[in-house]
């Protein structure tokens, strides 16, 4: 009886740090699940109370004349079970983190073509958007060449309307000039009393549709006196002939490049009889013409006719000349 005694006291402390090693084992493989652990440890009682039957000793009763191993099986029993349900609690709040696989090859390329499939997807967006402006940047080309060409109709209109206005205004001043003026055979002779420098005078009779005055003889030139005469009467004001010499001193020209073949230059009135002449020009009217190269273009005085030459940048009158 000690035997066996001694036996179980040696055994039992064994087994029960086998089961409790075993136990671990099994909470840390199960991961912590509560009804694992139920069945392990009803288990356990079972075969603890089995071992004390086979061995005869009494279940949860303490001998006075038991060994000190007992009280150490105890103690490391419940130092075991102590620390198990410590770990139990420690498992069941806080399940440890499964450590995660380190990536296979293949892992590797399914990421890498993962990746390039992504590229490709966003290379194709961009061709597409690439496309659509292409196609927007064509739409705004035809557009821009659309109204380019509309701009240059347009200039061809507009240019049309101002050729078109021109000649109007040319017919309109040739008519007014005839109806108006004086009608002298194929010509027509109408005096504006508009002051202007003679090269203005002659612009604005050119866009008129004539030019200024040109009488081509004597007779043009006694008919234009009495017209300039009858319109500005009782006053003289000189008025801007179509003559100069501007290209060269002393060679007077009409405006169309002809040479003048008669002139009607003013002189100095005459002595009265019995009265001997003086050799100094005569201080308001000397003959003309007399200023040289400061003086090249030709005006008529509305009294007399006479022909006098002035500064082509004076401001006078001037009597343009239309065709019949």
């Amino acid at each position: 009886m000690q035997t066996a005694w001694l036996l179980g006291v040696l055994v039992v402390p064994q087994l029960l740090g086998f089961s409790h090693g075993a136990r671990g084992a099994q909470r840390e493989w199960e991961g912590g699940w509560g009804g694992a652990l139920e069945e392990e440890r009803d288990r356990e009682a079972l075969m603890l109370k089995h071992l004390q039957e086979a061995l005869g000793l009494p279940a949860g009763v303490d001998d006075e004349g038991n060994l000190a191993g007992n009280s150490e099986a105890e103690e490391i029993w419940g130092t075991e079970e102590t620390r198990g349900e410590e770990e139990e609690e420690e498992t069941t709040a806080a399940p440890s983190p499964s450590p995660s696989p380190s990536p296979t090859p293949e892992d590797t390329i399914t990421y890498i073509l993962g990746r390039l499939a992504g590229l490709d997807a966003g290379l194709h967006q961009l061709h597409v958007r690439l496309h659509a402006l292409d196609t927007r940047v064509v739409e705004l080309t035809q557009g821009l060449r659309q109204l380019r060409e509309a701009a240059g109709d347009t200039r061809d209109t507009v240019q049309a309307l101002q050729e078109a206005q021109v000649r109007a205004d040319r017919e309109h001043g040739r008519l007014e000039g005839c109806l108006k003026g004086l009608r002298l055979g194929h010509k027509c002779f109408l005096l504006s009393r508009d002051f202007e420098t003679q090269a203005a005078a002659q612009a604005r009779c050119a866009a008129r549709g004539g030019s200024l005055a040109q009488p081509a003889d004597r007779q043009q030139m006694e008919a234009l006196s009495r017209y300039l005469r009858a319109t500005l009467a009782p006053y003289n004001w000189p008025v801007w002939l179509g003559v100069h010499d501007r290209r060269s001193e002393g060679l007077y020209l009409f405006e169309n490049g002809q040479r003048v073949s008669f002139f009607a230059w003013h002189r100095a009135p005459s002595p009265e009889p019995g009265v001997q002449p003086s050799a100094a020009p005569h201080p308001l009217s000397p003959d003309q013409p007399n200023g040289g190269t400061l003086e090249n273009c030709v005006a008529q005085a509305s009294d007399d006719g006479s022909w006098w030459d002035h500064d082509c940048e004076r401001r006078l009158y001037f009597v343009c000349e239309f065709p019949f």
